[in-house]
């Protein structure tokens, strides 16, 4: 059985991780209208993994005896100066994700909630694959410029996530 203030903290991560999914799909919206289908089908996907990880957390509490409370989504922003904008967003906001799992790992090992601190390790790992993903291709949007000719390649790479 969960806490309450495990149950409510856990409810406010599936919010999270929808605007999460918000926020990519967003992203591939513009994307879409840029021409850029590479990078729009990176954050379609990206949006459909943070589905994902609402859902993990979904049935997780619903699994623990808890009531999966939701809660609004705030709507993300549609605009963006370039594609290194977006990933530099894309970093800020993973590391961001990485804060809020680390916060909950600390309240779970407050409550001595031994089942929750279990689950929350594979988001700790994910949350290390997450940034890794979005500085590397940071890096390469820096290395070869935020110029649409020499994003071409990227975008070539970037759709063939699957």
């Amino acid at each position: 059985m969960l806490s309450k203030t495990v149950e409510d903290a856990l409810n406010k991560q599936i919010n999270r991780e929808l605007y999460s999914a918000y926020l990519y799909l967003a992203m591939s919206a513009y994307f879409e209208t840029a021409n850029m289908k590479g990078f729009a089908k990176w954050m379609r996907l990206q949006a459909k993994e943070e589905q994902v990880h609402a859902f993990k957390f979904y049935d997780f509490v619903i699994a623990r005896g808890g009531k999966a409370s939701l809660l609004p989504i705030e709507a993300p922003k549609a605009k963006w100066a370039s594609a290194g904008k977006i990933f530099e967003e894309v970093y800020v906001h993973e590391q961001k994700v990485t804060g809020m799992i680390n916060a909950l790992v600390e309240l779970a090992m407050k409550e001595k909630d031994h089942a929750t601190f279990e689950m929350l390790q594979w988001f700790v790992k994910e949350q290390v694959e997450e940034e890794e993903h979005a500085i590397e291709i940071l890096g390469k949007i820096k290395s070869i410029g935020d110029i649409p000719g020499h994003l071409f390649c990227l975008d070539h790479e970037l759709g063939k996530r699957e």
